[in-house]
């Protein structure tokens, strides 16, 4: 606001200032005009001179609206109004009122080359109607004229240094202004580039969420649907080859319980639920049902250890463990007909660690194949599954020397 005000009111004395002096100028010359001891020659010719500054400051205000900013017209006028100052203030100096317009006005109309120049030009005028009147009369009054013209010269360059200061302070403000204006919009596009941008790393993420639920829904139809379609097929190509009535039923109560089993599973995971095992019991408690169920189907003996200090893990936690122990078994009873299976699951201070051991056929890890569309998710499934919670699982074995799955994963317990 006060930067705005200041050159307003300049812009205003620069306009009527001149007239105000020029009358302040007139009226104390006339009456101060006979003590001085000015002729009447004097007098018509200072007023015929202050009747010319009248359209000489209309033409210096027309040509500086015309033409904004310094150049030869307004030089031209401001030199020609210094001269009719001279002359008033040689005819009388107390017409040097009018004359000390100059001071203000010179760097509104001279070239920044010319500036200088016209304020001593206005010095020399002050300093002669300082000292009484031109022309100096005597070696006193000339030493005292240069003293005073010294003076006024000193004061204009300190002030004007001043004045430039402060323009160029006042100018490195606005650059500055404008400057963080322009910051301030690149910052606003900025922002709305980023809400753009964070927009669509949502939908992004949105997708990704989809994309990874998607996948967990089948990993869960795989480990319920097909690991018991599985155990069924088994079940009844049993009951076809059974010798007797009993040991048909046998198996077709096993194939029937794994159906209801299953069909359990496949509602649990399509609503995003944890194993049926683990609806009522702990991890401990359906691992061993899921390892002591296992073995019953393949006759193949099945052992199930825990060590450690049990935990009430959390339910994430426990269904990526029981469903990595239900593929292993699966896999072991699908590719390695063993005759033992040990699975031991150990809580370790901050973890869990899940293994699988068999005396199966074995393999070779590195020249496993990738899934096909007929397969199951099996190795990088399990894998997939321990990572989504931060855990790791690592498989060894080796042609004829069995199988061993390890799954290692943070300790969660269960807060509820």
């Amino acid at each position: 606001m006060t930067n705005a005000v200041e050159p307003s009111r300049r812009v205003s004395f620069d306009t009527w200032g001149p007239y105000v002096l020029l009358a302040v100028a007139v009226v104390t010359a006339a009456g101060a005009a006979h003590s001085i001891g000015m002729t009447r020659s004097a007098m018509y010719a200072a007023g015929a001179l202050a009747a010319v500054a009248v359209p000489l400051q209309l033409c210096l205000g027309l040509a500086r609206r015309n033409t904004p900013g310094p150049n030869r017209t307004t030089a031209a006028l401001y030199f020609l109004r210094w001269a009719l100052g001279f002359a008033l203030a040689w005819l009388n100096p107390f017409f040097a009122f009018y004359a000390v317009s100059g001071y203000y006005s010179a760097d509104r109309h001279l070239p920044r080359r010319l500036v200088m120049p016209g304020l001593v030009l206005t010095a020399i005028t002050m300093a002669g109607s300082q000292i009484g009147g031109l022309p100096p009369h005597g070696p006193v009054s000339w030493m005292g004229f240069f003293v005073v013209f010294a003076a006024n010269v000193g004061l204009v360059t300190l002030f004007t240094r001043f004045a430039r200061q402060e323009q160029a302070l006042t100018q490195d403000q606005a650059d500055t202004i404008a400057e963080l204006e322009r910051t301030n919009t690149a910052l606003q596009e900025a922002l709305e580039e980023n809400a753009a941008l964070h927009a669509q790393l949502l939908v992004q993420a949105r997708e990704a969420g989809v994309a990874d639920e998607r996948r967990r829904l089948a990993a869960e139809i795989h480990d319920t649907i097909a690991q018991g379609l599985t155990g069924i097929i088994a079940q009844l190509q049993v009951v076809a080859n059974a010798p007797d009535l009993d040991t048909a039923r046998t198996h077709l109560e096993r194939a029937s319980s794994l159906a209801r089993h299953s069909l359990g599973e496949a509602r649990r995971s399509v609503h995003n639920l944890a194993p049926v095992a683990l609806a009522a019991d702990g991890l401990p408690e359906a691992m061993k049902k899921t390892v002591t169920d296992w073995g019953e189907r393949t006759g193949a003996r099945a052992d199930f250890t825990v060590t450690g200090t049990a935990e009430h893990l959390h339910e994430e936690v426990s269904a990526t463990l029981l469903r990595i122990s239900q593929e292993a078994l699966s896999n072991a009873a699908r590719h390695a007909r063993p005759t033992r299976v040990g699975v031991t699951l150990s809580f370790m201070g901050d973890e869990v660690t899940l293994d699988i051991r068999d005396d199966g056929t074995g393999f070779d890890p590195a020249a496993v194949p990738e899934r096909t569309h007929a397969g199951g998710f099996g190795l990088d499934g399990m894998r997939a599954r321990a990572e989504r919670i931060a855990g790791s699982l690592t498989v060894e074995s080796e042609p004829g020397h069995g199988t061993a799955v390890s799954a290692r994963v943070p300790l969660v317990r269960d807060d509820r």
